[in-house]
C-alpha cells in the first residue's frame, strides 16, 4: 500500500492555482496531453483499453463509471500543474519543510537493548527541510514504500523522539500506519 507516496501527492493540489477540468473528455484530453499524448500509456494507468480512451476523446463516452472516474481524477492530480508542484516541492525542500499528521504505531529500541513494544501514538510533527527534499528525493527516484517510510521514521526519531540530541542511539521505525496526512 502507497500510503506516504500518496499522502505526499494528496499534498500537492492544495497549491494548485486551477482547477481540474469539470468534463470526461477534458481530463481525457488533459490527461493525455499530460504523458505526452500516449493514449496506450493513458488507458494502462487508468486499467481501461485504449480504444476507451479514444472514446471518451472523442467525445463518444461521456460519463465513466465509479472506478474510472476516480482513476481519471486520481491520476490528473499526479501530473496537473506540474511547474506549480515543483516550485511547492522546491519551497519545502529549501526553507518550509513539511508538516505530518500521522496516526501511527511506533517501535523503538534504546541502546541498553530494551525494546518497547509499539504503540499506536497520534503525531503532528514539523520535519525540517533537508527531510522533505529526502522524500520527495525518492520518491522522484521511485523509491519503494519502504524506503519513504524509512526517511520518515528517521525524522520522527530526530525532530520528535530525540528532540535534537537527547536519546542518544534511540532508534525508531514504522510499524504500521492507520492514517497519515502531509502539508507543504
Amino acid at each position: 500500500m502507497e500510503e506516504i507516496g500518496d499522502a505526499l501527492d494528496r499534498a500537492a493540489p492544495r497549491h494548485f492555482t486551477q482547477p481540474l477540468p469539470k468534463s470526461a473528455q477534458a481530463r481525457m484530453r488533459a490527461l493525455v496531453k499530460a504523458l505526452k499524448g500516449d493514449t496506450a500509456a493513458t488507458a494502462a494507468r487508468l486499467g481501461v483499453s485504449r480504444r476507451t480512451v479514444e472514446r471518451y476523446l472523442k467525445g463518444q463516452r461521456k460519463h465513466p463509471r465509479a472506478a474510472l472516474h476516480e482513476a481519471l481524477e486520481r491520476e490528473l492530480h499526479k501530473v496537473w500543474q506540474p511547474g506549480i508542484r515543483r516550485k511547492a516541492r522546491r519551497r519545502a525542500a529549501g526553507t518550509g519543510g513539511i508538516t505530518v499528521e500521522v496516526r501511527a504505531y511506533f517501535g523503538f529500541t534504546a541502546p541498553a537493548g530494551t525494546t518497547d513494544e509499539a504503540r499506536l501514538r497520534p503525531l503532528t510533527v514539523r520535519l525540517p527541510p533537508a527531510y522533505a527534499e529526502r522524500l520527495f528525493a525518492a520518491q522522484d527516484k521511485g523509491e519503494d514504500e519502504e524506503k519513504l517510510r524509512e526517511i520518515m521514521a528517521e525524522g520522527f526519531q530526530e525532530v520528535y523522539f530525540k528532540q535534537g540530541g537527547r536519546a542518544a542511539g534511540l532508534e525508531v521505525e514504522f510499524t504500521g500506519i492507520e492514517a497519515i496526512d502531509v502539508a507543504y
